[in-house]
């Protein structure tokens, strides 16, 4: 489980975020997401701060939360109030964006 939820952390590029629970389901464990903040505390070398809460939102308290703020917004990603903007910065997962395209496509 450890590897396959680094390996989706490290799919994200600079610039891009994504949530604990999308990695968690790209890493093929949905409704992990704590598993998730596991492997980040167990491992170095991840780009931890490309890791958000859903909806934008910076998890951590206090100056580590300032600390990914500040690396985010020196990758060019944009808040909005405490938020990161997720329509324009989340990165989508390969498997995700091939089920929204079939969801959108059901829908016409």
């Amino acid at each position: 489980m450890p590897s396959r939820i680094r390996a989706a952390i490290l799919k994200i590029p600079r610039g891009k975020v994504s949530s604990y629970g999308a990695i968690a389901q790209a890493a093929g464990f949905p409704r992990a997401a704590r598993q998730v903040v596991r492997v980040l505390n167990q491992s170095h070398g991840l780009p931890w701060h490309r890791v958000v809460a859903a909806g934008g939102r910076i998890a951590l308290p206090g100056e580590g939360g300032l600390d990914q703020r500040f690396r985010l917004e020196m990758e060019g990603v944009k808040f909005s109030g405490r938020k990161v903007r997720m329509k324009e910065f989340e990165f989508i997962f390969k498997k995700q964006a091939a089920k929204k395209r079939r969801s959108t496509l059901r829908e016409k």
